[in-house]
């Protein structure tokens, strides 16, 4: 296949807009059901039986929609472990790499900033009927509200298993979350016991997506192992992450400015790729864009390789250090692409929805 030409690019499938937030499209409701795991054995995971009734998952989810201004949720250990069951047998009865179609909103890091959830959310639509969600990771660790942030996601994906898809992220991981701020978290406020069962949920997460058969999203970017995307389809889970290797680059690499071909870490775990790795992944593989989390950006999103990819953080002034806005990728129907941003108001600790100015189709491939 020779190079593309501009105007081959111009005329590609996936358009972007950058625009004032303002309500998504409607989506058809889909009919929710009970998460089950007929297939898989055993029908309990450490006492927790594999499925949560509806009614109790409102419940659950009506509770943590009510925890604001820094509140903790009320919930019970029993339930949050009950909800881990659930989720897990959710996971597992999915694709490690995700076939979906759009419109679909796309959130990057959330670590634990519940607040700023809420917001995105509010922004976005809640899952069904306004809206359906793919999370690329990075749920908890750093932020004061990791548990109802992940119980916030758990629960809309045991409730509405269609509407809501996550990802692992590298923070999705017992050796990581023991250090930055999970397990202890955990172990304030229930147990030790509650950080193994999320764990173990943690463990069955897809890893990557595929939106529209043109975008490929994972947490952290490409691998030098990665030929073909049914290498990922293989990944077989439950599973650790992996000191190296394709599961460990595709949670934890990153572009490199300045690389070409595949380089060192800063991080010291997995490596960069620079924009050719990213155009010969594209052009290989027939698709228009890699869409990742993983790094602080200042805008909430940033492109990469001739906006080849797009890295989406969705916690804005992250930690509390820094002076970043939060994204959030939304795709339409006929994938076209805009972004709703989250940037933190004039009155401290609380975010505002701005907006941003409009890219056609021939700035983007061009």
């Amino acid at each position: 296949m020779g190079p593309e030409s501009d105007a081959d690019r111009a005329g590609r499938s996936l358009l972007l807009q950058i625009h004032d937030a303002s309500p998504p499209p409607p989506v058809v409701p889909h009919q929710p059901s009970v998460v089950t795991l007929e297939s898989f054995a055993p029908d309990t995971i450490g006492g927790a039986t594999l499925e949560m009734d509806p009614a109790a998952a409102d419940d659950m989810i009506r509770r943590l929609l009510a925890a604001r201004g820094g509140r903790d949720a009320e919930l019970t250990e029993a339930e949050i472990r009950q909800l881990c069951a659930a989720a897990r047998a959710a996971f597992l009865a999915e694709p490690t790499l995700l076939e979906l179609d759009s419109p679909i909103n796309i959130c990057g890091d959330i670590h634990g900033q519940y607040p700023d959830l809420l917001r995105l959310l509010e922004v976005g639509g809640h899952p069904p009927p306004s809206s359906r969600y793919l999370f690329l990771g990075d749920y908890v660790d750093r932020g004061k509200q990791s548990i109802e942030t992940i119980c916030l996601l758990l629960a809309y994906k045991v409730r509405h298993p269609g509407a809501v898809f996550l990802l692992r992220g590298n923070h999705e991981s017992a050796s990581i979350n023991r250090v930055y701020g999970f397990f202890d978290e955990c172990k304030r406020r229930f147990s030790v016991r509650l950080w193994k069962a999320f764990t173990d949920c943690f463990n069955c997460l897809p890893v990557a997506a595929l939106v529209g058969e043109r975008i490929l999203c994972m947490h952290g970017g490409l691998s030098p192992d990665l030929e073909s995307l049914d290498q990922i389809r293989g990944i077989q889970r439950p599973v650790d992450v992996p000191d190296h290797g394709l599961l460990c680059d595709l949670l934890w690499s990153d572009p490199g400015k300045g690389v070409t071909g595949w380089g060192p870490s800063e991080r010291t775990v997995s490596c960069t790729f620079g924009a050719d790795k990213v155009a010969e992944f594209l052009q290989k593989h027939d698709l228009d864009l890699i869409c990742r989390a993983h790094q602080v950006v200042e805008d909430g999103y940033e492109f990469f390789a001739n906006r080849q990819l797009v890295t989406v953080f969705s916690a804005p002034n992250y930690c509390g250090e820094f002076d970043n806005a939060g994204a959030m990728l939304c795709v339409d129907e006929s994938l076209t692409c805009s972004f709703k941003i989250l940037k933190l108001s004039e009155r401290k600790g609380e975010t505002a929805s701005l907006g941003s100015i409009l890219l056609n189709a021939a700035d983007i491939f061009s």
